[in-house]
């Protein structure tokens, strides 16, 4: 979810005019971005001191190079770059959807069958990395989006191809404590079964919520992955046996991540994916966006924090039959904090009538919330799926 533009951020990066915040990671910021013809994407420009320093801006350029090469339907291409800028920045396509680590957090641990596609997906994105001659190096929940349509492996921020010469100082580890293999934890060299290891490792964070060796600071976490055994006592049974597979400690011992493919299609007897679940954790019946800065989230609804637009509508992942309302600029505190008391006359609300418009349903939810129309800029809604034995509702 973008944030507001902060007054330092600038209004444009290239040819893109920048909407919202995304992050911000060791390289620099990443922003929410729009393309003079109407694309969204997400802009990576790189800190200012480390644009002064031109060591760094010959690996940029090499990541920007290499990643470039990379094409696979899960991971977010790269579409546009410049080295040479003041600022170097990178652009790839926008993915609308929560990362790994988001959904997680909010909704708990995914049902086994999601995790089995988000594993397959996730392996063919590794496996179109590879082909490239490329490594990740950085897999992890906050790189992995949940999009409609499947997961995608994002921020290539220390993809380095296999045999480029070193850029780092050998022993400098690099990438994300809690999802490294032992031989990155050891700041050895690292190839693509290293990610494979990652992956192990974000596929337990997915079945069961944490990592396979806690939590804690950074050297005993690197301990842990070096020496310990992974506990996999929360991932579901019928996950354990590819999970541990990835986990092997010698690299050798790992499968390929063709070879995970056939693992994943053999166990996946029917595939499953967000967009076709009606119940996963906490997932509301009704999902009510808004503008403003605080997040909030009610008993089966969920106010999203600014800035709201269309692609938010988008990113939301509804259960069959679900209903999505998007309200800018015209929600204030005491209405939202009031969405409690009145989120089952808002669920019958948003319902639909037969042959009812849009415009129609804006007037009811207008006088629901006690606005006036010069109070609201935007509504826009969006259904789920019909339930089984339910045809399409008013409104879709």
């Amino acid at each position: 979810m973008a944030e507001d533009l902060l007054p330092s951020d600038p209004e444009w990066v290239g040819p893109y005019r920048l909407l919202g915040r995304l992050g911000a990671g060791g390289m620099g910021e990443v922003y929410l971005g729009r393309s003079p013809g109407g694309r969204l994407v997400a802009v990576k420009v790189i800190r200012p001191e480390l644009a002064a320093d031109q060591g760094f801006r010959t690996r940029f350029a090499r990541e920007a190079a290499a990643a470039r090469t990379v094409s696979g339907i899960f991971t977010a291409p790269v579409v546009d770059a410049d080295t040479e800028a003041p600022q170097p920045w990178l652009a790839t396509a926008y993915v609308p959807g929560p990362s790994l680590a988001e959904a997680v957090d909010q909704r708990g641990p995914l049902p086994p069958g999601v995790v089995l596609t988000l594993g397959a997906g996730l392996t063919e994105g590794l496996q179109a990395i590879h082909a490239a001659g490329l490594v990740h190096r950085d897999l992890k929940p906050s790189n992995v989006l949940l999009a409609d349509d499947g997961p995608r492996v994002i921020d290539f921020g220390i993809v380095r191809a296999v045999d480029a010469s070193m850029l780092t100082q050998t022993g400098v580890v690099m990438g994300s404590p809690g999802f490294l293999s032992p031989e990155q934890a050891q700041g050895a060299a690292v190839g693509p079964p290293g990610d494979v290891f990652s992956l192990g490792l974000v596929l337990t964070f997915a079945a069961s919520g944490e990592g396979p060796f806690g939590a804690g600071p950074m050297a005993a976490l690197l301990y842990r992955v070096v020496n310990a055994e992974p506990n996999l006592s929360g991932v579901p049974e019928q996950l354990r046996p590819l999970i541990q597979r990835c986990l092997a400690k010698d690299p050798a011992s790992r499968p390929t991540a063709g070879e995970l493919l056939v693992s994943f299609g053999a166990a996946r007897q029917d595939p499953e994916w967000l967009s076709g679940l009606a119940n996963w954790g906490n997932r509301p019946d009704l999902v009510i966006a808004a503008s403003g800065n605080d997040a909030y989230r009610g008993q089966g609804g969920m106010l999203l924090g600014a800035p709201v637009d269309h692609a938010h509508v988008e990113q939301a992942v509804l259960p069959p039959g679900g209903t999505l309302l998007m309200i800018t600029d015209g929600l204030v505190e005491d209405r939202v904090s009031a969405l409690d008391d009145n989120l089952e006359r808002l669920r019958q609300a948003a319902q639909g009538r037969p042959g009812e418009s849009l415009d129609a349903f804006t007037d009811r939810m207008l006088a629901l919330f006690g606005a006036r129309e010069d109070d609201v800029a935007v509504i826009a809604l969006r259904r789920g799926p019909a339930p089984a034995g339910h045809g399409a509702r008013a409104g879709q």
